[in-house]
C-alpha cells in the first residue's frame, strides 16, 4: 500500500502539468485561430479552387510563400501587442498624428464592410446549397445568431472558442474531402516546385494579396492584447500565432489539390465556392458534397464573425473609444459592419462590383502603410526592448514590404489604368 501511494503521489502531479501545459497551448492559440479564421473565408476558398482548377497541382508552391510572410507578420503583432501597454493604433497616433490613425481606422472599417456581404453570401449558399431553400433566411438567421454573440459580458473568450470550433470544423471538412478524392502524391509534391504557368499570374497575384494579409496581421496585435488582459499567464508565449497561421496554409493547399484531383482533371471551371461542392456530388455522392458545404459554412461564419471584429475595433480605436472588445461603442460597430454586409448580401445577392473597387481601392493605400507601421515599430528597440525584431526578421519582414508595394502597383495598374 505505501508503494502505492507514494507512486500515485509521485505520478499525479505529472498528469495535472501535462494537462495544464496542453490547457495553457489551446488558450494561447487563441489569436491566432482568429486570425486563421478571419482569412479563410469563402474568397479564399473560390480563389484556391479556381487555382486547383485551373492549374492544376502547380501552383501549391505559393502557398508556402505567403504563409511564411504571413507567419513573419504576425509574429510580429504577437510581440508588438506583448510589448506596447496600450494599443498599436494609439502608437501610431504619438508617431505619426491622429489623422494618420484615424484614416486607418475608417479604411480598415470601409474594407471589412465592403467584403461582408460576401461573407453573409458564404454562410446562406453554404445551408441553402445543402436543403435546397433561398439563402436570404440563412443570411438573415446567422448574422442574427452572430450580433447575439456580442451581447456575452465575455465576448472574447466567446469569440475564441466559436472560431476554435469552426477551425476545428473545417479541418475535419476539408480532410475528410482530401481523404475521398485520394490525390496522387507525387503530383502534389511537383506543385511545391516553383512554377508559374501561363495567364496565372492574377491568381498568384490574388491570393498572396489575400493569404498574405496585414490588416488581419494589425488586428492580431489587439488579440493578442485582449487575451493578455484576460489571460496574464500566457504573457510568454511570443509567437502565439503561428500554428494558426500553419492551419490556415493547411487548409488552402488541401483545397487546392481537392480542386485539382476534382475538377481540373475533368476540365470543370469553378465560378465560386459552391461550384466545389456541386462538383464533388456526383463523383463521391452526397455525403462528399455535404462535407464540403460544412467546412465553406465554418469559413463563411468565422470570417463573418472575425472580419467584422476587425473593422469595428479598429474604427472605435481610431475615433478614440478604445479597444477593448466588451466596450459597448466597439459591440456596435461589429454589430453595424454585420448588419451591412447582411444587407447588401440580401438586396443585391451578391458582391457588388462597385463595392468590390471600393474595397479594393482602399485596401492598395492603407495596407502599405499598415505593413510599415507594423515593420517600424517592431524595428524600435525604445518601444519593443528585447522583444524587437532580430536581424533575420528585418530582412524578412522588408522583403514582405516589398511584396505588398508590388501588390499595390499591380493593383493600381489594374483598376487605374
Amino acid at each position: 500500500m505505501e508503494v502505492e501511494d507514494v507512486t500515485l503521489t509521485a505520478t499525479r502531479p505529472v498528469k495535472e502539468g501535462i494537462f495544464s501545459a496542453f490547457k495553457r497551448w489551446v488558450i494561447s492559440l487563441g489569436p491566432g485561430i482568429i486570425t486563421a479564421a478571419v482569412v479563410f473565408g469563402p474568397s479564399k476558398i473560390t480563389i484556391t479552387s479556381k487555382m486547383g482548377a485551373e492549374y492544376g497541382y502547380s501552383l501549391l508552391w505559393i502557398v508556402v510563400v505567403a504563409i511564411y510572410f504571413m507567419i513573419v507578420f504576425t509574429s510580429m503583432a504577437d510581440r508588438i501587442g506583448l510589448a506596447l501597454n496600450h494599443s498599436l493604433l494609439t502608437t501610431i497616433k504619438q508617431k505619426w498624428g491622429k489623422p494618420v490613425a484615424l484614416f486607418l481606422g475608417i479604411g480598415v472599417f470601409l474594407v471589412t464592410s465592403s467584403f461582408q456581404a460576401g461573407n453573409s453570401i458564404g454562410v446562406g449558399i453554404s445551408i441553402a446549397e445543402f436543403n435546397q431553400t433561398s439563402p436570404i433566411p440563412w443570411i438573415v438567421v446567422f448574422n442574427v445568431i452572430g450580433i447575439a454573440l456580442l451581447f456575452f459580458r465575455t465576448f472574447y473568450k466567446i469569440l475564441e472558442k466559436v472560431m476554435i470550433f469552426l477551425v476545428v470544423l473545417m479541418l475535419v471538412s476539408f480532410i475528410s474531402t482530401l481523404i475521398l478524392v485520394k490525390p496522387p502524391l507525387n503530383e502534389v509534391a511537383s506543385g511545391f516546385v516553383p512554377n508559374v504557368p501561363t495567364g496565372s499570374l492574377g491568381l498568384l497575384i490574388a491570393f498572396v494579396a489575400s493569404a498574405f494579409s496585414l490588416v488581419a496581421a494589425f488586428y492580431q496585435c489587439y488579440l493578442v492584447q485582449e487575451r493578455k488582459r484576460l489571460n496574464p499567464t500566457v504573457k510568454e508565449n511570443k509567437n502565439s500565432s503561428v500554428t494558426g497561421i500553419l492551419i490556415l496554409g493547411f487548409m488552402s493547399a488541401t483545397v487546392m489539390v481537392c480542386a485539382s484531383a476534382i475538377l481540373n482533371a475533368k476540365g470543370i471551371k469553378v465560378n465560386n465556392a459552391a461550384d466545389m461542392a456541386k462538383a464533388l456530388e456526383p463523383l463521391f455522392g452526397k455525403y462528399a458534397s455535404t462535407m464540403f458545404l460544412i467546412g465553406l459554412f465554418g469559413a463563411s461564419f468565422s470570417s463573418l464573425i472575425g472580419n467584422a471584429a476587425v473593422g469595428g475595433t479598429l474604427l472605435g480605436d481610431a475615433l478614440g473609444y478604445g479597444n477593448q472588445l466588451n466596450s459597448k461603442v466597439i459591440r456596435i460597430l461589429i454589430a453595424l459592419i454585420m448588419i451591412i454586409g447582411a444587407t447588401v448580401a440580401i438586396v443585391f445577392g451578391k458582391l457588388p462590383l462597385e463595392l468590390i473597387v471600393l474595397a479594393q481601392s482602399v485596401t492598395i493605400f492603407i495596407v502599405p502603410f499598415i505593413g510599415i507601421a507594423m515593420y517600424a515599430t517592431a524595428n524600435d528597440a525604445k518601444i519593443m526592448g528585447p522583444l524587437k525584431n532580430s536581424l533575420a526578421i528585418k530582412i524578412a519582414g522588408a522583403i514582405g514590404l516589398l511584396i505588398i508595394i508590388f501588390l499595390a502597383i499591380m493593383n493600381i495598374k489594374n483598376l487605374f489604368l
